[in-house]
């Protein structure tokens, strides 16, 4: 068992909340490919670091912010509908559900929901495209629904609420810092995931904002952990 940090002590979850992106499927490279390729036809070069700690886990209204706030450019109309048209491309033609997963949503006895940064149209897609929408549809919920995004916690409260779990009863699997730090602030149990492909060994090193936080790198990792929130245990 590949554990960055110490176990957590789990208890008594009723739902499992998951994050999409990076989590459920291998995405954030595609992610990352298509955006910082239109970003750089308006001048707006950014760095894979950059990337990670400021877009990683966050809405697309963040994003937008961020761009104007550190480059002073303000993204056009187009500029949207363009990166989706690109994004739903890749998608179609290269996204994958994170190694493992299937088989653990397969025997998960508990109920699960997706909590996510994403756009209604682009979750639903790559649900759609990875056969992952038999798992999770309709408990689906985006950063669309609430009035502030990861890292508030008001997703997650959102998600949990509409399942009917008390927020001490979810545990969240999350890979960014601002997808952590918004299961602490809604007083959930969390874990981080790492065992998607944006997520290289170098960068599996402990986070400031996720240094209290067990980290997996498989899936197989959370039967470990929790043997009582699957069916093979």
């Amino acid at each position: 068992m590949d554990l960055v940090n110490t176990m957590p002590e789990l208890k008594d979850i009723k739902l499992i909340i998951f994050d999409c992106d990076g989590v459920l499927i291998d995405s954030e490279g595609l992610s990352k490919r298509e955006l910082l390729a239109l970003l750089k036809t308006l001048g707006v070069n950014i760095t894979d670091d950059y990337f990670e700690a400021h877009f990683l886990g966050h809405s697309f209204e963040h994003v937008t912010a961020k761009i104007y706030q550190d480059f002073g450019v303000a993204l056009p109309d187009t500029f949207r509908p363009e990166y989706q048209k690109a994004l739903i491309a890749a998608f179609t033609a290269e996204l994958q559900p994170t190694l493992g997963l299937k088989d653990l949503l397969d025997s998960l006895a508990v109920p699960r929901c997706i909590a996510t940064s994403s756009s209604p149209t682009r979750v639903g897609h790559a649900m759609k495209v990875t056969g992952l929408d038999q798992y999770f549809a309709p408990h689906i919920f985006t950063a669309s629904q609430v009035k502030n995004g990861k890292p508030a916690p008001d997703l997650f409260l959102h998600a949990a609420k509409n399942m009917g779990v008390d927020a001490k009863h979810c545990l969240v699997i999350e890979d960014s810092p601002a997808g952590v730090q918004g299961a602490k602030a809604a007083n959930m149990q969390v874990i981080r995931y790492a065992g998607a492909s944006h997520m290289e060994p170098w960068r599996r090193a402990i986070d400031p904002l996720t240094d209290d936080v067990t980290t997996i790198s498989q899936w197989q990792d959370l039967y470990a952990l929790a043997p009582e929130l699957t069916t093979t245990y």
